[in-house]
């Protein structure tokens, strides 16, 4: 680790941990990226700390002198309930130990169901999962310790990502796009005839380094830029398939509940998705005007989005 801290220290290096970095360095901002193994993929510049985010003396002391924290982790999905507490409680101790304003990646879960209306920053909490339940406590326990003084804090969150290093946890990611691309029937979960919010990660990575610096960002909950034209998640699978050149329509296919629970019998994080199924079974649109009014962020024109991450997996196969 160097002496001197650069102004922005990100804990996880995932796809939307990365995508912050990149932001910020687009900007001409100095980053360091902490994860558990010291190595990743990052831009020039950028410096990667391995070290445990659930441990507040290694969270304060890597991030000492930092004018920003961001709390970008994402532990395995089947171990949320017993990782991601302790993992916020490091960042947050490290934010509140060196005066650093802290931004929060956050998601939309703990709304629950959408019951036909769009999600705004009003929309109280009513999670009807596990995973939502806890996702609400973790963020009003963030605005707590806001309230009381203790540290700034602004909370960005974004609904179901897809873009470059999407992958497998993504709806829109490596059940799809590298179908597309070879030609194969892409799958995706539940009806993909629902109108449904998906927010591209350079988009996440662009707001949540515009929270961690805009003067009105501290002390609440921001969603990040979507592209307000919401579509269907059939309609977005056939603009990716225009994007990759290919002749014709797409295959696409709906995953039947029944295979998710015969495959969440074997494996831990498919089970996990089980409970989610209610996002894809009604329209699911996730209001981002309050972040494009107040702040100035703007979302990426789908198409144009869809085309970088084909792009962007395609890349990939060579």
């Amino acid at each position: 680790m160097k002496h001197t801290t650069p102004r922005h220290v990100i804990f996880g290096s995932g796809a939307v941990g990365t995508a912050v970095a990149e932001a910020l360095v687009r900007q001409g901002e100095s980053v360091r990226i902490v994860n558990r193994s010291g190595h990743a993929d990052v831009p020039d510049g950028v410096e990667v700390t391995a070290g445990d985010a659930a441990d507040p003396a290694f969270t304060t002391a890597v991030a000492a002198g930092a004018a920003v924290v961001y709390q970008a982790l994402n532990p395995p999905y089947h171990r949320w309930q017993q990782e991601f507490p302790a993992l916020q409680a490091g960042v947050l101790a490290a934010a509140e130990a060196t005066g650093a304003r802290m931004v929060s990646m956050d998601n939309v879960y703990s709304y629950g169901p959408p019951a036909g209306l769009p999600f705004t920053e009003d929309t109280p909490d009513a999670a009807t999962t596990r995973k939502g339940r806890l996702r609400g406590r973790m963020a009003q326990d963030l605005l707590a310790a806001h309230r009381a003084g203790r540290v700034e804090v602004a909370i960005g969150r974004a609904s179901d990502y897809f873009g470059p290093r999407g992958g497998a946890q993504s709806n829109l990611g490596d059940l799809v796009f590298p179908a597309l691309l070879a030609g194969r029937t892409a799958t995706v979960l539940g009806d993909p005839d629902q109108p449904h919010t998906y927010t591209y990660i350079p988009d996440i990575g662009e707001g949540l380094a515009l929270l961690g610096t805009h003067p009105e960002a501290p002390g609440r909950i921001w969603h990040l830029p979507n592209d307000p034209d919401t579509r269907t998640t059939r309609e977005l699978v056939h603009l990716a398939h225009g994007a990759t050149g290919r002749p014709g329509t797409p295959r696409l296919r709906r995953m039947p509940t029944f295979a998710l629970y015969a495959l969440g019998a074997v494996n831990r994080t498919v089970r996990e998705l089980i409970e989610m199924q209610y996002e894809f079974a009604e329209p699911f649109v996730v209001d981002s005007s309050l972040v494009r009014d107040r702040l100035g962020a703007t979302a990426t024109p789908v198409e144009k989005a869809l085309e970088q991450t084909v792009a962007a997996y395609r890349t990939a196969r060579k």
